[in-house]
């Protein structure tokens, strides 16, 4: 009863921490953090280990899984080499400088200097993309910083293999490095496409919406295991699966299992969030335990010395890597012109270290080879805890302020993509109005109160995102309703089946116009998930 009894008291401080960060207009993860830190702290209450295999097992492969289901591929390509520089160049540029760094400055091996690099590399998943989404920033910073976050993990953590095996071992060769960590990325995103294959084919196949739910949620872990079992990424293999199921959903999942796994996965994520987040906090007590004895000002002046290579490192990086590549290339200019200098700053300053360097370095063998301990491990776990608190407390809290003095706002481009599709899918239902029309049976009625509502909501679109609208029916006839189709159709149960076939009709049709829109490339995946939602509502109503 022990532990079920901290779990509940961990989920009730994470309900509260998360109330009081939502009056005070705070990013909840940060609350959360300093929520733990206060908790870890108060006497009597036990002490919490976080078991860095239950965070790489059980939170990281769903938490990306999530995040990735929602990924557009269309905004994902097309910022593929900003995502790849930060993804990639810069873990491996961040480990390199603060090898460098804890090498010259702190005195650690070789080895064990870089595997704390590795260990800093990775920006956190979650903490940055839930600080920023709520802030109000151009889509494309937002697209870039969470593309990075799905992938950064495993180049990362690749490294992070390497720098402990060299340190375990006292072998270590850069060729063969390279060459597993091409091995096990394919190998990861493999097995990812193969798991959303097979598990795409399972659900088209069924028809029980909780049963389905339930397959959507083993399905990060079915990705992630098997890689990790064959010594492949499995966080490529599970954010691959999340793609992949993702992008098939639309055409896979009914509209009331969609209503009701976003339900589900939208809780079932806030409390992965929520306790990973206040269990961060609560290592402090043993990480303290661990440097106890060592001077104070010493540790922190390491703490803060590694925690400004990593924050700098990254602005270092980000500068040049977005002007460098446009100086150097007429084509890249002109298709793709150099970004406000103040969105490259955001993106600099969006860094935030959590949970997955926290596991990390909790993940640390006690031992190397022979026995002897793992040189300055409980160094590494404190520099760790202090690189988290600087990023993800301190730029964290100084994030909304600089955003609001640098004047960064959100532009309007998924809007007007929304509201063109939205016109467009409005067309599409009309379009079908006039070919059931000559069906027989259809009503008069029936027809002429539909297109009235659909110019209704033409109207209401052009109120809305103020343009205007060019929704109509090719026969023109859609303001002439016929107020007594409505009463007909009340009044007969078998005119109403045929009024709720009519409009479960159009919905279809709208639904297959916005998806082969998506397909297309004309709008992303969140512009899908958006007008899909809606019409699922609809769906619903109409008894879909």
């Amino acid at each position: 009863m022990h532990e079920l009894e901290l779990i509940l008291g961990l989920l009730v401080a994470v309900a509260a921490l998360v109330t009081i960060a939502r009056r005070i207009g705070a990013p909840y993860p940060i609350l959360l953090v300093l929520g733990g830190l206060a908790l870890g702290f108060v006497p009597g209450l036990p002490r919490v280990a976080l078991d860095p295999e239950i965070v790489l097992l059980l939170f990281l492969p769903p938490i990306l899984f999530a995040a990735a289901f929602f990924t557009s591929v269309r905004d994902f390509r097309a910022n593929l080499r900003p995502i790849a520089l930060l993804a990639l160049g810069l873990v491996l540029a961040t480990t390199t400088v603060v090898g460098v760094v804890a090498h010259a400055a702190l005195g650690l091996p070789w080895a064990v200097a870089f595997t704390l690099g590795a260990i800093l590399s990775p920006p956190d998943a979650v903490a940055a993309t839930a600080i920023v989404q709520r802030l109000g920033i151009p889509r494309r910073i937002v697209t870039i910083l969470e593309g990075e976050s799905l992938v950064n993990d495993a180049s990362g953590l690749v490294a992070y293999r390497f720098g402990v095996a060299a340190v375990v071992t006292g072998v270590f060769s850069p060729w063969q490095a390279a060459g597993q960590f091409v091995v096990m990325a394919a190998g990861g995103v493999v097995i990812g496409l193969l798991v959303g294959w097979v598990v795409s084919w399972v659900v088209r196949h069924l028809d029980d919406p909780p049963v389905e739910i339930t397959v959507s949620l083993v399905v990060p872990f079915a990705a992630y295991l098997p890689a990790e079992i064959l010594h492949v990424s499995g966080v490529l293999a599970a954010v691959t699966a999340g793609v992949y199921f993702g992008y098939r959903s639309p055409r896979l999942l009914s509209s009331g299992t969609r209503l009701q796994a976003r339900a589900v996965w939208d809780v079932f994520i806030f409390l992965i969030n929520g306790l990973v987040f206040i269990l961060i906090g609560l290592q402090l007590p043993d990480v303290a335990d661990g440097i106890a004895g060592r001077p104070l000002a010493t540790l922190l002046g390491y703490g803060l010395l590694i925690s400004l290579a990593v924050i700098l490192v990254r602005f270092a990086w980000v500068f040049p890597a977005t002007y460098l590549p446009r100086l150097l290339s007429r084509r890249l200019r002109e298709r793709d012109p150099n970004p406000p200098w103040q969105n490259v700053v955001i993106v600099a300053f969006t860094g935030l270290r959590g949970v997955v360097s926290l596991a990390a370095a909790l993940a640390l063998p006690l031992t190397v080879a022979g026995g002897a301990p793992f040189p300055e491990r409980d160094l590494i776990l404190f520099l760790t805890f202090c690189v988290i608190l600087a990023t993800l407390v301190g730029q964290g809290l100084l994030l909304p302020p600089l955003i609001r003095r640098l004047g960064v706002t959100a532009d309007d481009s998924a809007e007007r993509e929304e509201a063109e599709a939205r016109r467009r899918a409005i067309e599409a239902a009309l379009l079908r109005l006039d070919e059931l029309e000559r069906e027989e049976w259809t009503h008069e009625g029936a027809i002429a109160y539909l297109r009235t509502a659909y110019a209704k909501r033409a109207r209401v679109l052009d109120a809305r995102f103020g343009q205007p609208g060019h929704a109509h029916s090719p026969n023109g006839s859609h303001d002439h309703a016929h107020a007594d189709g409505s009463d007909h159709l009340e009044d007969h149960r078998v005119m109403l089946d045929r009024f709720l076939r009519l409009q479960r009709e159009l919905l279809a049709a709208e639904r297959a116009l916005v998806i082969t829109l998506r397909d297309e490339g004309a709008i992303n995946d969140e512009t899908l998930h958006s007008i899909e939602r809606d019409l699922d509502l609809e769906e619903l109503r109409v008894g879909g």
